[in-house]
């Protein structure tokens, strides 16, 4: 069975750092994407950042400079460098990984991210 186990959130001032990681076990195929999502309260789901098999990345205009999506392939785990932190970043991050070519899709438990004085 496919689990997804992400860490590293926290709670964080403004300004501040953190790095979250997103671990899968039980995957048999290859992970074709890996994307970061967030969602704050009262708001919808969106995406934060992705990075496919080929290492190519994308960012939402709202974290770009200053957040980092990183993967490790042979740990099946990706990651996400968060810098310059802002209120505006305080959600839940969930990670997705796009596994195999039908393609199935599977989602961590969410990490809370706080930003706040």
């Amino acid at each position: 069975q496919v689990q997804l186990v992400e860490s590293g959130g926290g709670l964080v001032q403004p300004g501040g750092s953190l790095r979250l990681s997103c671990t899968a076990s039980g995957i048999v195929f290859r992970i074709v994407t890996m994307d970061w999502y967030r969602q704050a309260p009262g708001k919808q789901r969106e995406t934060v950042a992705s990075i496919t098999s080929g290492g190519t990345t994308n960012y939402a205009d709202s974290v770009k400079g200053r957040f980092t999506i990183a993967r490790n392939n042979a740990k099946n785990t990706v990651y996400l460098q968060m810098n310059s932190l802002k209120p505006e970043d305080t959600a839940v991050y969930y990670c997705n990984f796009q596994v195999g070519s039908s393609p199935s899709y599977y989602w961590g438990q969410g990490t809370q991210v706080t930003v706040s004085s």
